[in-house]
């Protein structure tokens, strides 16, 4: 069996009377992309912010690589790359990746993030700037590049599409799948659900807290009779609503 690389068992988050996330289970497993899909308000950022160790769930437990969050056991091998992207804008975009590796003690090679950015279609002559100089697009692709070469088995990735055009989401697509061919584990967001089909092994479908769907993509289209991603989530939250 392949390894759990990230485990939720029954969790429950709430902010004062207000319950966010309710009794919530999940295995991600190695080398898997997993993807978590729901509208927002789901319930998808306050998940993410327990699995990351940045606040506690009311109940039940989560573990990485079999160890709490906050532990640095979990957090040596985990890189995560926020939906709201801004690197400090004094640095420049080579400094930025340098800093990156840094902090996941990897060794710096100026050639390899220049190939990165390459492949990405980031010209790597913006590296020498300073990113307050990049558009949305160009820091999503910064960040991309920084979190990949951690070298991270994990990578969590919160709608790292966001801001991309479609040749720019092509090129992230293919990044992300040489990653999984390495072995690695992807547990991303998405609201282009499209891209969520292409490159997720399973998908769960999170509405208001708790999740009404784990499998894959293909599971979830016949389970609607429908062959479009979009669509069948759609559907399948609407029949939950009407319930």
């Amino acid at each position: 069996m392949p390894e759990e690389i990230l485990a939720l068992d029954h969790v429950s988050i709430s902010y004062g009377k207000l319950g966010a996330v309710r009794d919530v289970s999940l295995r991600v497993l190695a080398g898997e992309t997993f993807g978590l899909i729901g509208l927002n308000g789901a319930g998808k950022t306050s998940l993410i912010k327990c699995i990351l160790g940045l606040r506690t769930q009311n109940s039940g437990s989560i573990t990485v690589y079999g160890k709490p969050p906050a532990s640095k056991a979990g957090r040596v091998s985990l890189a995560y790359l926020p939906e709201r992207f801004e690197p400090p804008w004094f640095l420049t975009g080579m400094e930025f990746v340098r800093f990156s590796l840094e902090l996941y003690k990897q060794p710096f090679d100026r050639s390899a993030v220049i190939a990165s950015a390459e492949r990405l279609a980031l010209d790597p002559a913006a590296l020498k700037r300073r990113v307050q100089t990049y558009s949305k697009g160009m820091r999503q692709k910064l960040g991309l590049i920084g979190t990949v070469m951690t070298g991270c088995r994990l990578m969590i990735l919160d709608e790292p599409m966001s801001g991309l055009d479609p040749m720019a989401r092509a090129l992230v697509k293919d990044m992300l799948v040489e990653c999984q061919k390495e072995g690695r584990t992807i547990f991303l967001t998405s609201h282009i659900l499209v891209d969520m089909d292409e490159i997720c092994d399973r998908v769960a479908v999170l509405h208001e807290g708790a999740i009404h769907f784990t499998g894959t993509p293909k599971d979830l289209k016949k389970t609607t009779g429908l062959d479009n991603l979009e669509r069948a989530f759609l559907q399948s939250i609407e029949k939950r609503t009407a319930a």
